[in-house]
């Protein structure tokens, strides 16, 4: 084993870790007569960390072949015992390395080399079972339990997982084969999964042929989702870009998704499950998102919402052949609400509607659904839109006697395709108010006249997650 250390450059200059640097540069020096050889990179990361090791060092190779789970774990487990020490990274150097699920720790960093291709083994039984999550009551595919994710963590604090745009395959198609057939007893695995955990970053990577959805960050808070190219074929099953499920506090930003399902889907629990956890997802920025999409949302709200959904703020979004702009889904049954929702800046090509929310999404767990729990959908801000070959402006479908209330529409137009339909805006059980929108929208949705732009609000104020930076860190290793 090599020497592995790492130091941190911020505002406060830590003169511990300027030493560090130096005295290993002189030891560069000093050593190069020995044939020495040092590896040496920067990264961005919300914390730097005291103690590394890579991967092959724990029998770890990357030969596409060799099955490298037990090593991924044995190496986390090692670097565990840093935790309250300054904390730990794993490198994965370059290479093609197989492996199914494992777990990481706190105050950790599992860091992927631009050369570097962590390939999810193809084998079930490379992935424990484990519970449904609460707020759902079932696997989404299946009743009962689920496989865990290929990369997994609970109860973490202080946890990144990044790169220099190293790539993690999921190799889905054969699970995407076993599902369209119905030869899965279980929910597919996630690329990633992080659950009840704080402070969390996942950033500068590709994520490709996920089995199912690609990062799923769920019950947790502070999380920053950055950086990262998500790429499925568009016909694969449910392979979402990012769903930040029951979190508080979440930053998606400088993200490009090809998906064959929402690109960003917001979520909060299912039915009775999610209105019993009672866990919303609130506080959410995404900003600077592309998505090619050609059968779903650039960014979906629900269907699972029963927790809520509150204070999301979406703005420099870019969407190309996909099927809607910003989606709310709910139905009958799920409770909980969608509200104070803040759109603005959209630039579409190619969309089937530009606007879509629907009160009649249907899909339940189970038959024990209350028929009583409406769901609230109210104060939803669309603003400075641009949108071009357009099949519909919109399709608005709210629950009768219960419509979404709120709307507001300002600054929005939308070019139309040569198939448009005749009728562009279909509105039942919603209210609201739009102003310089083109084509000329529903009645349920009455033109305010020019000037009133400011009557869709997007909030002026910060969230805590915008205030949350990363500082530079160094890398240091040494091999003989």
């Amino acid at each position: 084993m090599g020497l592995w250390t790492s130091a941190r450059r911020s505002k406060v200059i830590d003169v511990r870790g300027v030493l560090g640097v130096l005295v290993l540069f002189y030891t560069i020096g000093v050593e190069s007569r020995k044939s020495v050889k040092w590896d040496y990179f920067e990264y961005g990361a919300s914390s730097c960390r005291a103690h590394s090791a890579s991967v092959s060092d724990f029998g770890g190779v990357g030969d596409g072949t060799t099955v490298n789970t037990k090593a991924f774990q044995a190496a986390i487990d090692h670097l565990s015992q840093f935790s309250s020490e300054g904390g730990s990274l794993l490198y994965v150097p370059p290479g093609r390395w197989l492996t199914g699920s494992f777990n990481l720790t706190s105050y950790f960093t599992l860091y992927l080399d631009k050369d570097a291709v962590l390939l999810g083994s193809e084998n079930e039984s490379e992935y424990p079972l484990i519970e449904p999550l609460p707020s759902y009551g079932r696997g989404r595919d299946a009743d009962g339990a689920r496989y865990s994710s290929l990369i997994f963590g609970k109860n973490l604090t202080d946890v990144v997982i990044t790169g220099a745009n190293g790539t993690i395959d999921g190799q889905g198609e054969l699970w995407w084969t076993k599902f369209r057939a119905g030869k899965l007893d279980y929910t597919r695995p996630y690329l990633i999964e992080i659950m009840f955990s704080t402070d969390v970053q996942i950033s500068n990577l590709t994520l490709i042929n996920s089995p199912s959805w690609n990062v799923h960050p769920v019950y947790c808070s502070n999380v920053v989702v950055q950086g990262l190219t998500i790429l499925a074929p568009v016909k694969s099953p449910n392979t979402d870009g990012i769903n930040p499920d029951s979190c508080t506090n979440t930053r998606i930003q400088d993200c490009y998704i090809v998906s064959g399902d929402d690109c960003v889907a917001v979520k909060s629990g299912w039915d009775e499950y999610g209105i019993s956890f009672g866990m919303p997802t609130k506080q959410l920025v995404i900003r600077r998102l592309t998505c090619i999409s050609p059968t779903s949302a650039v960014i979906a709200l629900g269907s699972e919402m029963s927790g809520g959904i509150e204070d999301v703020r979406a703005e420099d979004i870019t969407a190309i052949d996909s099927e809607s702009g910003v989606r709310i889904k709910t139905a009958v049954g799920r409770g909980g609400y969608v509200k104070d929702v803040y759109v603005r800046g959209m630039t579409l090509k190619t969309m089937k509607w530009v606007f879509w929310m629907t009160g009649n999404y249907g899909s339940h767990p189970d038959n024990n659904y209350d028929p009583n729990a409406i769901p609230v959908i109210q104060n939803i801000n669309y603003r400075d839109v641009v949108a071009e070959n357009v099949t519909m402006a919109a399709k608005l479908e709210g629950i009768a006697g219960d419509p979404f209330t709120g709307i507001c529409i300002s600054n929005v137009t939308i070019g139309l395709a040569q198939n448009s339909k005749k009728l562009q805006w279909n509105c039942t059980d919603v209210a609201g108010i739009t102003s310089e929108v083109n084509p000329k929208p529903c009645d349920l949705l009455p033109d305010q006249g020019q000037g009133k732009i400011e009557e869709c609000n997007f909030p002026e104020d910060s969230l805590p997650v915008e205030n949350m930076g990363v500082q530079t860190c160094y890398f240091f290793r040494r091999h003989w």
